[in-house]
C-alpha cells in the first residue's frame, strides 16, 4: 500500500486554514468556495483545531446560533487527529473509520505539510486495485 507522502505528492499538499477569531460564517464560505469539506484552524505554524460541515450542523445550525457572530474558536473540534507521511493508507483509514472522522491533517515532524480526506483513501486504494487486477488480467491473457 502506498504511504501518506506518496498520496500527497500525487494529491498536493495545500490545505486551508483560518485563524481561530475567524467568524464560523467565513470558515463554511472558504470550504464551500474551496469545495471542502473541513477547514484547519492554525495559531501560527500550530493545529489548534479543525471545524467541519458536521461540526458547523450540530453546534451553530442545531443550537440556533448565529454563523456571522460565533467565532470558529467556540465551536472547533480541538481534538485533532493527525497522519504521518510515512503511514501507509491502510493505518490512516483504520483510525479514521475508529475515530469516526474524515479528515487528518498530515505532520511531519510537527510541521503541516498536508491533508488527507476518506476520499482520498478510497481513491487511493481503487486505483490499487484497478492496477492488480489489470496485471492479473494481462497475466491470465498470456
Amino acid at each position: 500500500m502506498h504511504s501518506i507522502r506518496q498520496l500527497l505528492n500525487t494529491k498536493g499538499h495545500k490545505v486551508w486554514t483560518v485563524s481561530p477569531n475567524a467568524s464560523v460564517y467565513d470558515a463554511i464560505a472558504l470550504m464551500a468556495e474551496k469545495e471542502i469539506g473541513a477547514v484547519l484552524i492554525m495559531e501560527g505554524s500550530h493545529v489548534a483545531g479543525i471545524l467541519s460541515e458536521r461540526d458547523y450542523a450540530r453546534k451553530v445550525i442545531l443550537a440556533g446560533r448565529s454563523s456571522r457572530e460565533t467565532k470558529v474558536s467556540e465551536i472547533m473540534t480541538t481534538r485533532v487527529y493527525h497522519a504521518q507521511p510515512h503511514q501507509n493508507i491502510e493505518e490512516c483509514m483504520a483510525v479514521m473509520t475508529e475515530k469516526r472522522i474524515r479528515h487528518l491533517p498530515v505532520l511531519d515532524n510537527g510541521i503541516l505539510i498536508g491533508m488527507i480526506s476518506i476520499g482520498d483513501l478510497v481513491k487511493a486504494i481503487i486505483a490499487t486495485q484497478q492496477f492488480m487486477i489489470t496485471q492479473l488480467e494481462t497475466y491470465i491473457a498470456s
